[in-house]
């Protein structure tokens, strides 16, 4: 059984939850979102809890893919609740000489030592802000903001010898001693 899935989800003040059919839906201070349970699952508000439960097939035990998706469907909607509350953001820290940030309207410009500048177009539903040589990306979508994240640490991952290139804040890179050590 999912310990996860167990745990009700409490819905904090401030935030409105719906549940309709398969479709919950989740209005907070900084927007609205919303998910379809899957059709193993029943889910029901009751009073400031949502509680997340798999039909069950025989007895005591629910089907293999009810199982599956119990815990993760209650991570996904409380995701939602602590988006639409507090909203979601990744820190990247830019390494190197010559490398940099700026915005441009509403897009990123990087200048991270190539013959040309790279561009990252904001996606809906995603900030930018730059500080020095720190890139803030937030949103209310935790999947969201990961994605947009990675995407724009893989323009210039950090390398190995001399730790140039973007990284998350906090992230280690291992460094290697290169040729001088080989002697």
């Amino acid at each position: 059984m999912s310990r996860i899935g167990k745990q009700p989800i409490t819905i904090p003040a401030g935030v409105t939850v719906e549940v309709k059919d398969l479709l919950v839906t989740v209005k907070g201070a900084k927007g609205e979102l919303s998910h379809e349970v899957p059709g193993e699952l029943t889910l029901t508000k009751e009073g400031e809890q949502l509680i997340l439960v798999p039909h069950a097939r025989f007895k005591d035990a629910p089907p293999q893919n009810a199982r599956e998706l119990w815990g993760l469907t209650r991570t996904l909607i409380a995701n939602m609740i602590e988006g639409v509350t507090q909203g979601y953001s990744k820190v990247l820290q830019i390494e190197g000489v010559g490398y940099r940030a700026t915005l441009e309207g509403e897009d990123l410009v990087f200048s991270l030592g190539f013959s040309h500048p790279v561009r990252a177009k904001k996606p809906q539903g995603i900030s930018f802000s730059v500080e020095k040589n720190l890139v803030t990306v937030s949103g209310i979508v935790k999947q969201q903001v990961g994605e947009v994240a990675s995407r724009i640490r893989s323009f210039r991952p950090p390398e190995p010898y001399k730790g140039k290139g973007i990284r998350y804040q906090g992230e280690v890179v291992r460094r290697k001693l290169g040729k001088k050590a080989a002697k």
